[in-house]
């Protein structure tokens, strides 16, 4: 029998995923041109092929966990502290409850909205024009954010940084933003460092703020199909999904090592015009064809 999913389809999607879930150029809107552009027989909204997707988003997110163990030993630490003393009195503290107000709405939209978008917005067509959009956007945080990169930081640690500039309300906005994501072609980094950077934070630290909320909710969201990949919806594509977990987990550590270092001194214009010339180029290209 032909396999839904080939191995060597699987390395590409994985490293891909990898890459492009933290990069803010968008994993889903990939996942939904490339087999296009490629002309594979996969459509994202087959059932093998959103189990598929399991794999390498739990992935992801075990490999940003662990790239920021540190960091969320000293959050987990803060949020103890403050339930124990009934009061926030820490950085450590605040930056913890500032991700779970940021992550409760995200969590919430994602799990009403997750299926009606996907399935109205998973063409090729769309994915591509989305991307664009999402080049637009990221265009957009640059030049209206409010804190130029690489000013001077009075504040050496990042977590302090962030827990100090971002808001109660502000954190409820950018983790709500991650629901754009939803989308094909609307990336999840992108939207929350773009939120990051209007509420006042620099490149590096917008950066770490979108990839912390991004943790609990890419986990947890795979957490919750993982029963739909050892059930039914699995069969046949199971072992392609371990290989393509393990590239996908190379390429996030790759990629967000490269990340925290490029976003010290430079900005998300790069990424900007990706996503505006591939996006446009593809929704063309797809139009006519």
């Amino acid at each position: 029998m032909h396999d839904l999913i080939s191995y060597f389809q699987a390395i590409v999607l994985g490293l891909l995923q990898g890459v492009s879930e933290l990069f803010p150029i968008s994993s889903l809107g990939h996942a939904v041109v490339v087999p296009r552009l490629l002309g594979w027989n996969i459509h994202q909204n087959d059932q093998y092929f959103l189990s598929f997707l399991v794999a390498v988003h739990l992935a992801t997110a075990i490999v940003l966990l662990g790239f920021f163990w540190q960091d969320w030993k000293r959050i987990v630490l803060g949020i103890g502290r403050s339930l124990r003393d009934r009061e926030i009195t820490d950085a450590d503290a605040k930056l913890g409850w500032l991700l779970v107000v940021g992550t409760i709405p995200a969590g919430i939209l994602g799990l009403t909205l997750q299926d009606p978008l996907r399935k109205l917005f998973a063409s090729p067509t769309l994915a591509a024009f989305f991307i664009f959009i999402n080049g637009l956007i990221l265009f957009g945080a640059e030049r209206l954010r409010t804190h130029a990169p690489g000013a001077p930081e009075d504040e050496p640690d990042e977590d302090n940084r962030i827990a100090d500039r971002v808001s109660w309300k502000q954190s409820v906005s950018v983790g709500a933003s991650q629901a754009l994501a939803l989308i094909p072609g609307i990336s999840r980094s992108g939207v929350t460092m773009s939120g990051g950077l209007l509420v006042g934070l620099n490149n590096e630290d917008a950066a770490k703020f979108a990839f912390l909320l991004a943790t609990p909710i890419i986990g947890a969201a795979a957490l919750l199909k993982i029963p739909e990949l050892l059930g039914p919806q699995g069969n046949g594509v199971r072992s392609q999904a371990l290989v393509a977990a393990i590239c996908a987990a190379i390429s996030a550590y790759l990629s967000i090592r490269f990340l925290m270092r490029y976003f010290e001194t430079q900005r998300l214009t790069p990424f900007a015009v990706y996503c505006t010339l591939v996006g446009a180029a593809l929704t063309i290209g797809f139009i006519l064809t």
